[in-house]
């Protein structure tokens, strides 16, 4: 299914997981656009093995990609969770998403975790989004 999005509001980046595993790249949920955990893995290789910041980068460019299939923009983001391998690399993990989301200023939680799907991967990044109608007052 890459690329694909189906009836139900399900967008496919055809990633090496999604058929294995059972799921969706991202899911349309009336207004919400929830994004799967991205990783810097492109065309079943993790990119920038090391680089934390670079990865992140990556992740986020991956995720918002499918935001962007759902219809919307990194301006309609409200939540990311970054899930991060190795404590050191939370300031550039946090670097990374500055670059892209500090406009726009989405609720943010940061974890660290044992370990992800491959060992060369730092981090993985999760993804909100919020259909607002522009008609719509926000508060």
């Amino acid at each position: 299914m890459t690329g694909d999005t189906d009836a139900h509001g399900r967008i496919f980046s055809g990633g090496p997981w999604e058929d294995r595993y059972g799921y969706a790249r991202a899911v349309v949920a009336g207004p919400r656009v929830l994004v799967s955990g991205c990783t810097a893995t492109v065309g079943g290789e993790v990119q920038h093995v090391g680089d934390a910041f670079n990865q992140t980068l990556t992740a986020i460019s991956i995720a918002l990609d499918a935001v962007e299939k759902a219809g919307v923009s990194v301006e309609d983001v409200v939540r990311t969770r970054l899930f991060v391998v190795r404590a050191d690399d939370f300031d550039a993990v946090g670097r990374a998403h500055g670059q892209v989301f500090g406009s726009v200023r989405p609720v943010c939680t940061s974890v660290q975790v044992a370990g992800l799907v491959d060992p060369r991967m730092l981090v993985e990044v999760e993804v909100e989004a919020y259909r607002v109608d522009r008609g719509e007052e926000t508060r």
